[in-house]
């Protein structure tokens, strides 16, 4: 019997979902609204509540471990509660708690997890920024416009040091900094910060973070995090199993963004959880590390976005140890950020089947900085890509006809207020129904049975049109054009507003050489072009010199492709795409 037919009749792995439950109303123009009413616990109403009850209930249990030489600093619920009541009293004795934000310059840490939670349950808000914003060689324009934004009272860094670069910026001269190691004179030493423990003062209205939109079609905004959203988000992606084992995760995502701070950290605090902080990231150069942590840490769900499975299903298919640990209690796989192949999705598939004889449900969610971050996620065994699910319990999806498209608006409890002194932008960002308007287009899988869910159909202000007037939908060509090459490159950018044709530009995979990689994309696009149609056949494609520049926000720290703050970059390169006649290296299809 053959993978892919052992796929087909394999059984799943059961991960204990609650029951999919849905309410669809078909309105006069053409909208649908899709709701929830599935209930979901509201008794944590703050995000410290979370630690309080577990170190109470299970106080030996790991909450956060990261790397420390060959094993690992572990920090147990019990500690962390005595931890962040302590760093509370001491930011209070300092006069660092308030309402104007601390801002965090510093990598996933457990002194990082700790200092945000402790600023939290005074209701003082962290604003944790990506790190490239500080780290040597980064462009202080964009911290010093996020600092104009934020108006920080303070600043958190895990290493003076190593973010000597960001300390140095003009606009943060005269703020009180915390370093956990390198301070310099006048710093507050991370160790010197606890003190007597305080109870906890902060409201479910209070502002808990400041989180920073990826800037793709601007300068970034800072999305208000209330504490009530953050503890209810959790909640609401709790409900969707009856499940009372607590999930253990190896996670990267990074905690300046909703996906790595709400859905992984938080959500992992508020079912008991341990998260096993990885300091390896979905790129050739950085994996190793994300590899050598599986090979120790078993999860029980494991969640990266589609450049890091990519990297991972090589690593499983060669290496049958790992693949027993990896798969040995997994019983949810979830990818985000972007959209991730069949193909790649088949071949994990395949090894599991090969390796515990079960299939791993495997999903994806979707939402935005905005929304919590979650809105919709599959909730229920699956092994199709492509699919966002259906609205998690609270939640109110609305697709509203735009552009011959469904555009995606959402409404429920995560979803913030708006944007950090910008009031009119907060106003604009919501339609007459108070749905918060994301930009993006869903579509229902079958028309006639929404229950089967959404898939995603593209970002409209992504999108762009060729010069005969045909749109073409960027994420869909993206996503089709690297299932057809496979392995060979890394990402795609999709050019050709304005042209008379598309062309794509190609990332390539570093440890393959470019006669490899040039005759893989000839080929996959040979097979894409047979069955595209209209405008999303691609004339034209170009392998980049190198990867994407994550320092430039290129490629964003969730792992994505900035489409069009890439083809600003890449400028000279998309040039010669479409130069007449084309040069030597620019490939040409019929």
């Amino acid at each position: 019997m053959d993978a892919e037919l052992r796929i087909e009749t394999a059984p799943f792995r059961d991960p204990r979902y609650a029951p999919r439950r849905l309410e669809v109303e078909r309105r006069p123009d053409g909208s649908l609204v899709l709701a929830n009413p599935t209930p979901f616990s509201q008794a944590l109403q703050t995000p410290h509540e979370a630690l309080r009850h577990w170190s109470q209930a299970a106080p030996d249990r790991v909450w956060l471990a990261e790397r420390e030489g060959k094993g690992w600093r572990t920090l147990t619920y019990g500690q962390a509660w005595q931890a962040v009541t302590q760093l509370a009293g001491g930011l209070a004795a300092r006069g660092l708690t308030g309402p104007r934000p601390i801002l965090i310059l510093a990598h996933n840490g457990i002194d990082h997890a700790l200092l945000m939670y402790a600023a939290m349950s005074q209701g003082t808000p962290v604003a944790p920024v990506s790190p490239q914003y500080g780290l040597a060689g980064a462009n202080l324009a964009r911290l010093t416009h996020a600092c104009e934004v934020l108006r920080p009272a303070a600043v958190f860094t895990e290493d003076a040091k190593l973010f000597a670069t960001g300390l140095s910026a003009e606009i943060l001269a005269g703020l009180p900094v915390v370093s956990v190691r390198n301070g310099a004179d006048g710093h507050v030493d991370f160790s010197d910060l606890y003190g007597a423990p305080v109870a906890p003062t902060a409201r479910p209205d209070h502002h808990a973070k400041y989180l920073l939109t990826s800037g793709s079609t601007g300068l970034p905004k800072a999305v208000i995090i209330t504490q009530q959203a953050l503890a209810l988000n959790s909640a609401q992606i709790a409900a969707c199993f009856e499940d009372d084992e607590p999930p253990v995760m190896v996670n990267s995502a990074p905690w300046s963004h909703s996906l790595g701070a709400n859905s992984i950290l938080h959500m992992g605090a508020t079912r008991g959880g341990s998260v096993y902080i990885d300091a390896g990231q979905p790129t050739a150069a950085r994996f190793a590390e994300t590899v050598r942590n599986l090979r120790e840490i078993a999860p029980t769900y494991h969640n990266m976005v589609p450049a890091g499975w990519m990297l991972l299903v090589d690593e499983l298919e060669k290496d049958e140890a790992l693949a027993r640990t990896f798969f040995s209690r997994l019983r949810l796989m979830q990818y985000g950020g972007a959209s991730l192949g069949q193909d790649i999705s088949d071949r994990i598939q395949a090894v599991a089947v090969r390796t515990v004889g079960e299939k791993i449900s495997f999903a994806s969610g979707y939402g935005a900085t905005e929304t919590g971050p979650t809105a919709c996620n599959v909730h229920w065994p699956n092994d199709r890509m492509g699919l966002i699910g259906l609205p998690i319990p609270g939640t109110a999806v609305k697709l509203v006809p735009v552009a011959g498209k469904l555009e995606f608006r959402v409404k429920g409890p995560q979803v913030s207020p708006g944007y950090l002194g910008r009031p009119e932008l907060s106003a604009q960002a919501f339609d007459e129904d108070g749905f918060y308007i994301l930009g993006d287009a869903a579509k229902l899988v079958d028309p006639e049975r929404p229950e089967l869910g959404l898939s995603f159909d593209g970002r409209i202000s992504e999108n762009f049109k060729l010069a005969s007037g045909t749109f073409v939908p960027v994420g869909e060509v993206r996503i089709a054009a690297l299932s057809a090459i496979g392995g060979a490159v890394s990402d795609a950018v999709v050019c050709g507003e304005g042209q008379a044709a598309l062309g794509l530009m190609f990332y390539p995979d570093p440890r393959r050489a470019r006669a490899e990689i040039e005759a893989a994309v000839a080929q996959g696009l040979v097979a894409y072009n047979a069955q595209a149609r209209g405008g999303g056949r691609i004339a034209r494609a170009l392998v980049l010199a190198d990867g994407p520049d994550g320092a430039s926000g290129e490629i964003t720290d969730k792992g994505y492709i900035a489409q069009a703050l890439a083809r600003t970059r890449r400028a000279e390169a998309l040039s010669r795409l479409f130069a007449d006649p084309p040069p030597a290296d620019v490939m040409v299809f019929d």
